[in-house]
């Protein structure tokens, strides 16, 4: 059995209205998180979901909202191991990174100041060569995924694989989500979802109220349980599925319910249960709900440290590996991170929901990663043993990167060889 339990009720534009409704839904302190200190940035103003969104925060208030999601909306927690993964100090430590990026000259000092980042961590050969916190984060702080959480939810789908809950890529996702009988997801496969390529009709446009993304978003404000599923259950087909690639937050949620209804558990739970504590995540981690003790959202809302997303990158770079047994099945990585192709043979730059690398220096090294809005990133490179995490707090939620994060992640790995 999993424990229900669900952090402090989330803020909006009503706390105390909303704080009251949720309490008689369940929604209780989260008494019973491992982590025993009280979190440094508890009591830091807040900004809404709305504006994260709506990309209407000015700097200070982006940056404590970030760090405290927990409290937009009620979660689940990921227990932490009592035996965290070593991350020692490497001997030579990476101390500045030059580089080219359309014709112009930057360094590491640019790279962090352009592209907002509070925090970066760089892992070779499992250990530290460079680390920092800015804007008042510290090893505590737990940062908001975005879209990084798609990477996190399609690998616990690749679990639930490896365990037999879910038979095969190839079923069909009403099989395990009947909610969807009858819509336009009947006729697609869980490997159709994995490559959003459902064919169901999607805008993912974030700052637009009218978007399904926004829609999605107040369902999950709206804290009623089902409200997301019925959502998607109402699109319409724009294509047959395997056809056409959408990118779709939509798409994620879908495979949340379809991984819950396999392996019987929550998603935090089965995270914790699969990864989190056996490969030794040092500190707690919270995943938002659709509603109180509900569902969590597939697609974004993970909140966890900085060196703990770096550990999930070794556990990738380990193959899916705790103490030497396979989580994964065997070939997922690769497959999970590499390009695919649609129906009639078109060229994917997508995985299972993971980034296959775009440059020529990141495609040569099979390097990949999982990214998320306004400048999360969680950057893998098999061929030399590296991985990067950066948090961002970029205004605007439109990938608007000054500097392109692999251009400067690949001269990272050039300089530390």
């Amino acid at each position: 059995m999993w424990a229900q339990v669900v952090s402090r009720p989330f803020l909006r534009l009503q706390p105390f209205t909303v704080s009251v409704g949720l309490l008689a839904l369940g929604g209780i302190p989260d008494a019973l998180a491992k982590d025993d200190y009280e979190y440094p940035h508890a009591h830091e103003p807040i900004g809404t979901v709305e504006q994260i969104y709506e990309g209407t925060m000015l700097p200070d208030l982006a940056v404590s909202t970030y760090r405290n999601i927990d409290r937009l909306f009620p979660t689940r927690t990921i227990d932490g191991s009592d035996h965290p993964y070593a991350l020692p100090n490497a001997s030579r430590q990476l101390q500045n990174v030059h580089f080219t990026y359309e014709g112009k000259q930057y360094d590491l000092f640019d790279y962090v100041a352009v592209d907002s980042v509070t925090a970066m961590l760089v892992l070779k050969d499992g250990k530290i060569v460079y680390e920092t916190y800015q804007r008042g984060n510290t090893e505590k702080t737990r940062w908001m995924s975005m879209s990084m959480a798609k990477s996190v939810t399609s690998t616990l789908a690749a679990a639930a694989l490896r365990d037999g809950a879910i038979k095969s890529l190839d079923d069909a996702v009403v099989d395990y989500v009947p909610r969807l009988k009858g819509s336009a997801y009947e006729g697609v496969t869980i490997r159709n979802v994995l490559t959003m390529s459902s064919g169901v009709k999607w805008s993912e446009a974030f700052t637009d109220p009218a978007s399904d993304r926004r829609a999605l978003l107040r369902a999950q404000i709206a804290q009623m349980p089902g409200a997301a599923m019925a959502l998607m259950a109402s699109l319409p087909r724009a294509a047959a599925p395997g056809t056409v690639n959408n990118y779709s937050t939509g798409e994620t949620q879908v495979l949340e319910e379809v991984i819950r209804s396999a392996v019987k558990m929550p998603l935090a739970n089965y995270l914790e249960q699969k990864i989190w504590k056996p490969f030794g995540m040092e500190h707690d981690a919270k995943w938002w709900l659709d509603s109180p003790n509900g569902s969590e959202i597939g697609g974004s809302g993970i909140s966890a440290t900085l060196r703990d997303f770096g550990r999930f990158g070794l556990f990738f770079l380990n193959g899916g590996k705790v103490a030497g047994k396979s989580i994964l099945p065997e070939g997922w990585v690769r497959e999970a991170t590499s390009p695919k192709t649609l129906k009639d043979g078109t060229a994917l730059n997508y995985g299972y929901m993971w980034w296959p690398g775009r440059t020529e220096a990141s495609i040569k090294d099979g390097a990949y990663s999982a990214i998320g809005m306004q400048g999360q990133n969680l950057y893998i490179n098999p061929a030399h043993n590296v991985v990067i995490v950066t948090f961002g707090d970029q205004p605007k939620p439109l990938r608007r990167n000054l500097i392109a994060p692999l251009a400067f992640f690949d001269a990272v790995v050039a300089a530390l060889d």
